[in-house]
């Protein structure tokens, strides 16, 4: 049976973020679970609706004997630092040179495909090339992918098979490593790469653009995996994440067999006509005007999503500009104790709270104001008196579809309310995707009017099941809604800013 090396290195790079990705980012165990190394990885990894518990089941199905190595994970920010990157990659490679030592037939890695480290623009690309100088032409590499990977023509070149995400949401997270076990196999059975083909759509997609729980996305990847069927390929659409500046950030469509010429020519010409990728996105005072007006006939809460501070897009979830709106127009007051925000990172607040306990009023200044894409900072702290609602230590495991059964550890976290909107703070950055991480803190979305929620699409799979509407809001801060008003540098006019 093949013995398979698995590893992983997870990170969505926005260039335009404040804040890097260092390697206390790789392993505080937030968003992701904490670096890990060997056996203890493998066993952490399974059973999570993740890519690599996906691989991991498989492999066993199969009969396949595993070698773990590493795993590192970090929510998104702006760049991920030399250091982190080089101790994650060292990690993998010393691995891998250990296990051609004792006979090494494959390696599959859980790559995100949009982590730009400060030395390497395309870090995914610069880990394979590494990996396949260790182990030659012949020693199969598979990789699974983010849905918004930025591919690059050197991860195609260097890994035998590369797949991605079909959903977003991501919760075909595991399917997708079961997908790329399905690749490695045919690989092995094949005795040689099979034939790849590959195609860049010449414009980016706006993040609230891409849902797969709306069209035209949802339709498009119906006709995805119609076309593998009809073709016998393994195809994947990486609409991209428009938010990294260097030279080979845009979607791309490739595919894998003996027909993928064909299947990617015809897939492509779907999905790049531009028109088809408009967005509606809201200013922020206009969301909350809607929102309060909706709310008063509606039986579920008004959802509004806090594009902007994403911490799963670079965001660090610490703006102000949505809770701002919330008072100005009175929401509380209007709906006391069924307005919630979250999450809202801000361990010192998050600290002091939890320290005072429940039933204590805290004078406070909650929140960040924070440089934007701009170069202008988004809106002030919002300062007054604050009631500690309740207080939790922070550990949490996600029970929603992205991320089932994960673990995930945010520090000490409080509910604080003020002016009748509940606000759930926390101390670890975690974007808002589970309605658990409101539970945390003792708010449960059903019983709301208005939730903000710090996310741009991720939050649709355990919140808009339950909400009546759902707005998406544009507040000042570091995630741009529209591609085109970032500042690019390196991105090549021959890529449009928007479809």
């Amino acid at each position: 049976m093949p013995h398979v090396l698995i590893a992983g290195y997870q990170h969505e790079t926005n260039t335009f973020a404040p804040s890097l990705a260092d390697w206390a980012a790789f392993t505080r165990g937030d968003s992701f679970p904490a670096f890990e190394r060997g056996p203890a990885m493998q066993e952490r990894h399974s059973g999570v609706n993740i890519p690599i518990a996906g691989f991991i089941e498989a492999a066993r199905r199969r009969g396949w004997t595993l070698v773990p190595s590493a795993w590192a994970g970090a929510i998104p920010s702006s760049y991920v630092t030399r250091d982190a990157f080089e101790r994650i990659a060292a990690a993998i490679c010393e691995d891998v040179v250990e296990a051609c030592a004792n006979g090494l037939d494959a390696i599959y890695l859980d790559l995100h495909g949009a982590a730009v480290a400060e030395h390497a623009p395309d870090s995914e690309g610069e880990l394979l090339a590494r990996l396949r100088a260790i182990v030659g032409p012949q020693v199969p590499i598979v990789a699974s992918l983010d849905l918004h990977a930025n591919v690059t023509q050197r991860m195609l070149r260097e890994a035998d098979a590369l797949v991605s995400y079909r959903t977003y949401p991501h919760v075909d997270m595991a399917l997708t490593g079961e997908r790329a076990a399905d690749l490695l196999a045919r690989r092995l059975r094949a005795g040689r790469k099979e034939p790849q083909h590959a195609r860049r759509l010449p414009f980016l997609i706006p993040l609230n653009a891409q849902s797969t729980w709306m069209q035209p996305a949802q339709g498009l990847y119906e006709q995805l995996a119609e076309l593998d069927r009809t073709h016998g390929t393994v195809l994947s659409f990486c609409m991209g994440f428009p938010a990294s500046d260097f030279d080979e950030c845009a979607p791309m469509v490739w595919g894998h067999g003996e027909r993928a010429e064909a299947a990617v020519e015809r897939l492509f010409a779907l999905v790049a006509e531009p028109t088809q990728w408009a967005q509606d996105v809201l200013p922020a005072r206009e969301a909350v005007a809607q929102a309060i007006t909706l709310a008063a006939h509606a039986s579920q809460p008004v959802v509004i999503a806090d594009t902007q501070d994403n911490p799963g897009a670079g965001g660090d979830s610490n703006t102000t500009g949505l809770l701002h709106a919330l008072r100005a127009q009175g929401a509380g007051r209007r709906y006391p104790g069924q307005v919630a925000l979250g999450l809202m990172y801000d361990a010192a607040a998050a600290r002091a709270a939890f320290e005072a306990g429940v039933g204590a009023e805290l004078e406070l200044a909650l929140g960040t104001a924070v440089p934007t894409f701009t170069g202008e900072a988004s809106d002030p702290p919002v300062r007054g008196r604050y009631k500690v609602l309740s207080v939790s230590t922070g550990t949490c495991t996600l029970t929603g579809p992205m991320m089932t059964g994960l673990t995930v550890q945010l520090g000490a976290c409080a509910c604080l309310e003020i002016d009748g909107i509940r606000v759930a703070v926390v101390s670890g950055k975690k974007q808002l995707l589970d309605r658990q991480l409101l539970r945390l803190v003792g708010i449960h979305a059903e019983q709301m009017r208005i939730i903000v929620v710090k996310s741009s699409n991720h939050f649709r799979a355990d919140f808009q099941p339950h909400a009546s509407h759902v707005l998406v809001a544009k507040a000042a801060g570091p995630m741009a809604a529209d591609p085109a008003d970032l500042p690019w540098r390196h991105l090549p006019a021959s890529i449009r800013r928007r479809p």
